[in-house]
């Protein structure tokens, strides 16, 4: 099932479909599409956010990929999940809240072009880019395999890396050892159901 987008006024809003048994490619961005995820520690820190999300929403990551202004999740949800709009602020929240804090601490100048005047006397640190990004729905096997090959060859894409094995940050070398391995400061990648493996003659 494909995303829907309802316009309200001037700006656009997606609605999230939470069928049970469906896997959602999600993807979300930096604040005004910065380069903001270019250093290892903050990209392990929103691995730890995306980890905790994960298991506190009763979701499974599929596959995923950090680029530097935005973000590419593959997950499926298990019995008695969340919802896809809790998910994402539980993973975007607390990350963006410890990245405010390391700017305070540092007295680093990003503190102050991230934060933003919403009106005379109210002002906000924003990370991440204001609205929810995009959801897209899978419902075949098929479908969702070949968006996971799409996703891991973002960066050759990019001119990041000559090879998707060469990004770090992303779970392309999960599907190449067999058996799949975790790898330390990156989420925790897990294979997709049975029934996604096989797709039905």
């Amino acid at each position: 099932m494909a995303d829907m987008k309802q316009t309200t006024g001037h700006r656009k809003r997606i609605r999230h479909y939470h069928d049970p048994g469906h896997v959602h490619e999600l993807t979300f961005s930096c604040y005004q599409r910065w380069p903001l995820l270019t250093n290892d520690p903050w990209r392990e820190m929103l691995a730890e956010s995306v980890d905790r999300a994960m298991e506190g929403h009763r979701y499974r990551l599929a596959a995923f990929v950090f680029m530097p202004e935005h973000v590419h999740l593959i997950v499926y949800p298990l019995a008695e999940a969340g919802t896809i709009d809790a998910l994402l602020k539980a993973i975007k929240r607390p990350f963006s809240y410890r990245i405010k804090q390391l700017l305070i601490q540092s007295e680093d100048r990003l503190l102050q072009r991230l934060t933003i005047r919403q009106r005379p006397g109210v002002t906000t640190f924003r990370y991440w880019q204001e609205g929810p990004g995009y959801d897209r729905n899978f419902i075949k096997p098929s479908t969702v395999l070949t968006a996971i090959d799409y996703l891991h060859h973002n960066p050759v894409r990019r001119g990041l890396v000559k090879r998707a094995v060469d990004w770090k940050w992303s779970s392309v070398r999960y599907y190449l050892v067999d058996p799949p391995q975790q790898y330390i400061g990156l989420p925790t990648v897990h294979s997709l159901p049975a029934e996604w493996l096989n797709e039905p003659d």
